[in-house]
Order: structure tokens, then C-alpha cells, then sequence
């Protein structure tokens, strides 16, 4: 009892910070998005994520707003995030963008056309990124980057790869405007395109995902029993066992999409879309070159 009036202002406090936040994104953007509510529950990461949006999207830089938000369309559709495609689709078309942009990638100028190879390579494989490519983009021509454009625009790429994942890892919903609210969501391997509109946490995707876990379940039993039979095994191959069957069972999606309406509305922003993820280490292979600081 002695501990619970702190506790209770503490509670308070941050109640009252988290509103506070709320407040702030409804007199800045006319409304509280789901991204902010997510994080909400973190107010302090909320005031430093917001911090950091602003100051890419809003402050002074050397590219214009509507470029801005055209590279985080680019950059939120390598990794199928319908949510940021749409987002970032009204706050181009807000801050004057052209229209015709929207059609699809092809439809862009040719120096935002340029960023597609390192946009994928620092989507899926950053690895493989030379100091050839960073000099392709650089070089003299009607197309040309400066250095202070090119820098802006790898941390847009590299912000919204990675807000792309809090997106999928914290399963936010799309707003109601948003198309049909099934956006968010990477395609299940295990699921048609029918369960796209399901709720993230119930309807047959739900369902899905606590399949998925009980079948997992009972390969690791699987295993463990085996262990009992071949008293060889030792502890270090077992670890190995379990984490096979766990990636196997846990396979990323395909790249490809099934819905049609993720199809027009994000693959038209993709060149490519084959290209995906791949393991850089793996045994007996020699491994790539890596950027060393110091």
C-alpha cells in the first residue's frame, strides 16, 4: 500500500505525457495516426521518432518535400508496406506533387528512377553496396546527384526500410480511409488472398499464425524425443536442429503478391521485384567484402 501512490502517479505521468503526444500529431497532421498510437505507449521514443520525421520531411534540405515523400513510397514498396505506400501517396499529392508520378516508377523522372538499385540492394542486401554505386549516382549529368541529395535521400531509404519493419513487427492496422484496411500486412505463404482483409489478429489469419506455432511445437517435441535415442547427439547439434526447423517453419513471405490491388498499388513503384533477401554468410561460401570503420 505504501507503494501504490507513487505508482499511481507515475501511471499518471506517463498518461499524461502519452496525451500530451496525442495532441501534438492531432494539431500538426489534423489527426492521430495509427503509427503514433503504437507507439504512444513509449512517449519518450514517440517524441524522438517525431523529432526525426520532422526533420526529414519538414525541415530545411536540400530535397524538395514532394521528392521526399516520393522516396519513401519507393522505399516502402521494395518491402510490400501497403500502410507507407499510402501515407506517403496523400502527403505527395499535399505537398503539390504530380500526379502522373503515381502511375508508377516509370512515370518518375529518371534521377529518382536512378535510386531504384541502390534503393533494393539497402532494402535486401546492403552487403553488396560498393563505393561504385554511391560514384554512379554522383557523376556529371542532367541526371546527377549532389553529395548533400544523395545523403538525404540514403537516410529516407534507410528510415523507411526500417519503419517498414516496426510496421509489420507491431502489426499496425491501416486507418479507415486507407484501402480496406488489408494493407499492412506482408502476404502469409500459408494463406490465399482471400484472408488479406482479415483482421491481423483474428479471421483465418489468425488462425494461420497459431497453426503455424503448434506445428512448430510438435517438430521441436519431435526432436527432443529423438535426442533421447541417440545419447551422440551432443547439446551444441541439437541447438543447430531446433534452429533449422524454426527458420523453416518461419519462411519470409514470397516477393511475389497475390492480391491484385497490392499488385497496382505497390509493384508499380518496384523494378525488380524478383530481387529479395539472401543469406551473405554461408558455409564453404567466401565471404563478400564488408565496410570496416577503423
Amino acid at each position: 500500500t505504501i507503494l501504490s501512490p507513487s505508482r499511481q502517479i507515475l501511471q499518471e505521468g506517463a498518461e499524461s505525457s502519452r496525451r500530451q503526444r496525442f495532441i501534438e500529431a492531432f494539431v500538426s497532421g489534423g489527426r492521430v495516426d495509427n503509427i503514433t498510437m503504437v507507439m504512444g505507449l513509449h512517449p519518450q521514443y514517440l517524441s524522438s521518432f517525431w523529432k526525426t520525421q520532422y526533420l526529414l520531411l519538414r525541415m530545411d534540405g536540400p530535397l524538395p518535400y514532394h521528392k521526399r515523400h516520393y522516396i519513401a513510397i519507393m522505399a516502402a514498396a521494395r518491402h510490400q508496406c501497403s500502410y507507407l505506400v499510402g501515407l506517403h501517396m496523400a502527403e505527395f499529392l499535399q505537398v503539390g506533387g504530380n500526379p502522373a508520378w503515381l502511375q508508377g516508377l516509370h512515370c518518375a523522372p529518371q534521377k529518382l528512377r536512378n535510386l531504384n538499385e541502390i534503393n533494393k540492394l539497402l532494402a535486401h542486401r546492403p552487403w553488396l553496396i560498393t563505393k561504385e554505386h554511391i560514384e554512379a549516382l554522383l557523376k556529371p549529368g542532367e541526371d546527377s546527384w549532389s553529395l548533400a541529395e544523395l545523403v538525404q535521400a540514403l537516410v529516407l531509404l534507410t528510415h523507411y526500410h526500417s519503419l517498414a519493419s516496426f510496421i509489420f513487427g507491431c502489426g499496425v492496422n491501416p486507418e479507415e480511409e486507407q484501402d480496406g484496411g488489408h494493407g499492412c500486412r506482408p502476404p502469409s505463404p500459408h494463406s490465399d488472398s482471400s484472408s488479406a482483409s482479415d483482421d491481423s489478429m483474428g479471421g483465418s489469419g489468425g488462425r494461420d499464425a497459431m497453426r503455424e506455432v503448434e506445428v512448430l511445437v510438435e517438430r521441436m517435441k519431435l526432436l527432443q524425443e529423438g535426442q533421447l535415442e541417440e545419447e551422440s547427439v551432443t547439446q551444441e547439434e541439437m541447438a543447430t536442429r531446433f534452429e533449422l526447423e524454426k527458420t523453416e517453419s518461419l519462411l519470409v513471405a514470397p516477393s511475389d503478391i497475390t492480391d491484385p490491388s497490392l499488385q497496382s498499388n505497390i509493384l508499380c513503384f518496384v523494378e525488380d521485384p524478383e530481387f529479395g533477401y539472401k543469406d551473405f554468410t554461408r558455409r564453404g561460401e567466401q565471404a563478400p567484402p564488408t565496410f570496416r570503420a577503423q
